[in-house]
């Protein structure tokens, strides 16, 4: 076996290992196919199907009111009667339990939101696996991040009609794919310095979903390079459920190539095997 040879399997296995946590996480017993509602709160408390108690949104914030012989679990302390959860942060959840069930209650485009995720739930117990392209060195890209002055408030669409998202950029990425520069305006990542970005390409509703797909990028080295490997263009997901408020990519995060790499259309969508 030759030196590249040993370095495409090497690599190619990182991306298998990325690819099955993944996942696991979209699979997991209360991961986001576990999801069974998507529950708007309004001021006039309401019952829902998938969970205990009558929901409410307060100039208090969010609360329960749970009838007699229901209980929730909320930070390891079982509650009854009514509960508040006080004010919950824009993109922030807190979860709670209900038997084998989780709920969570969050806020999204300014709205308090529920969302119960059963572990039975048919779109969980039923998937497989997500179809992607395979591996390939030709995808992973160098680039440079153009940092604002400041970081500037973008506002996008989401997933959900009428939804707004407000995120902060700290800056752009630049990088050469199909003979050409292109940028794209970037997010803050999952750990502090990195960042994300929010695209669709000439794939998108073809064999990619069409709405969007993200990519992490570690934190730019000193001189600024970074590199955009775009085996991990993941779906979000919205790609797999209407019970999500994913946001969209802002204008101009539109590359005028087909990004054949990462992952593609799922199966729960009309994608191939």
């Amino acid at each position: 076996m030759t030196v590249q040879d040993v370095e495409r399997q090497s690599f190619t296995e990182a991306w298998e290992q990325w690819h099955r946590q993944k996942e696991e996480v979209l699979a997991g017993p209360h991961g986001f196919l576990a999801i069974t509602g998507l529950h708007w709160l309004s001021a006039e408390p309401t019952r829902f199907e998938d969970a205990p108690g009558a929901w409410s949104t307060t100039a208090e914030g969010v609360v329960v009111e749970l009838a007699d012989g229901e209980a929730l679990t909320v930070d390891d302390a079982v509650v009854r009667g009514r509960h508040g959860f006080g004010v919950i942060a824009e993109r922030d959840s807190r979860y709670v339990t209900a038997g084998d069930a989780v709920i969570e209650v969050a806020k999204r485009g300014g709205h308090d939101i529920l969302r119960p995720r059963h572990p039975d739930n048919a779109l969980r117990t039923s998937f497989t696996h997500t179809p992607a392209y395979a591996p390939d060195p030709r995808w992973v890209r160098p680039g440079r991040f153009l940092p604002f002055h400041e970081p500037r408030a973008v506002t996008v669409g989401a997933a959900v009609e009428g939804l707004e998202h407000v995120y902060d950029s700290p800056g752009q990425v630049e990088f050469e794919l199909g003979d050409a520069v292109h940028r794209l305006t970037a997010f803050n990542g999952r750990t502090p310095g990195s960042l994300m970005v929010l695209f669709t390409d000439r794939t998108s509703g073809v064999t990619t979903y069409a709405a969007n797909r993200s990519l992490q990028i570690a934190a730019p080295d000193a001189e600024g390079r970074v590199t955009l490997d775009f085996n991990r263009a993941g779906n979000l997901p919205c790609a797999y459920t209407d019970l999500a408020t994913c946001p969209l990519p802002p204008a101009g995060n539109r590359l005028p190539v087909a990004v054949e790499a990462g992952e593609k259309i799922p199966l729960e969508r009309g994608g191939q095997p």
